[in-house]
């Protein structure tokens, strides 16, 4: 009796052991699921912090080389008028008709430097606006910079879609409801959305390949401007550039999340190019 009253209690220590060892299993495969959802949300947000110090460094080296040439500017500028004086000395061309034409020649100049810098100054208020109302957070995944009179805004493809897909999420309304806004104060711009994929080969059954893609995701920021937020479709344009705009290598993880982006492309209406150059002097 005795003995099979230690059986009996030896048999429920080891279920009981088992039972713990069980549950001790499922929790540590419970911690291990979510340590690894940590380190990698832990290495996207590294990755994404690396992309913007790049791009920062980039818009630091464009603002440097734009300042150059304008020093390069002004030198052909010093040059011209010095092979016109000269030559006008040689040729005895008259005073006053040299004076007329440096004073045409100024004029179109000083028209131009206005253009530029009205320019610029709405370019510079458009993008002071548009960081202001982005919080931290947003601006961890949104890179905004002017180049060369155009405003450019980047956005990370995790912050815009579900992944591998097309389809907008929902974290993303609050951002580009921001943009939206801007879009609409400012309604002498045209707004192109451009997408952009990394090299990696697309593996979905509707969509081909990265054209697709980067056409396809343009199309869902320009709809989603069109009909959530008002924006004139007038005034937007979609396309896609696919895998052959890289602004970084796609050979590390980091050169790929920055080649895996949706530009919003502001820019001034382009009749308003074209009639600054028709006001060009012709001497």
């Amino acid at each position: 009796m005795k003995k099979n009253t230690f059986f009996v209690v030896a048999v429920a220590g080891l279920l009981m052991t088992s039972c713990a060892s069980k549950k001790d299993l499922a929790n540590c495969q419970t911690e291990n699921k979510s340590l690894q959802s940590a380190l990698q949300d832990t290495k996207e947000s590294l990755a994404a912090s690396k992309a913007r110090v790049t791009s920062l460094e980039e818009q630091l080296a464009a603002q440097k080389e734009a300042l150059n040439e304008q020093k390069r500017a002004y030198a052909r500028l010093q040059q011209s008028l010095d092979k016109s004086l000269t030559n006008a000395s040689q040729n005895n061309v008259s005073i006053e008709k040299l004076v007329d034409q440096i004073n045409e020649s100024n004029q179109y100049i000083r028209h131009l430097v206005e253009v530029k810098s009205k320019s610029d100054s709405l370019n510079m208020v458009l993008t002071n606006n548009l960081t202001r109302s982005l919080s931290k957070e947003e601006l961890k995944e949104v890179d905004v910079q002017v180049l060369k009179g155009v405003v450019y805004i980047s956005l990370a493809d995790n912050m815009l879609y579900k992944s591998g897909s097309y389809e907008i999420n929902d974290r993303a309304a609050e951002t580009l409801s921001k943009i939206a806004k801007i879009i609409k104060d400012y309604k002498d711009y045209d707004v192109l959305i451009e997408g952009n994929t990394d090299n990696v080969p697309i593996s979905k059954t509707n969509i081909r390949n990265n054209w697709d893609l980067s056409v396809l995701r343009a199309s869902s920021v320009v709809q989603a401007l069109q009909t959530q937020y008002g924006v004139d479709p007038k005034r937007l344009t979609a396309g896609g550039r696919g895998e052959y705009n890289p602004i970084a290598d796609n050979t590390t993880e980091v050169g790929k999340q920055r080649n895996r982006r949706t530009q919003i492309i502001i820019t001034p209406k382009l009749d308003e190019f074209m009639e600054l150059i028709g006001q060009a002097p012709e001497q």
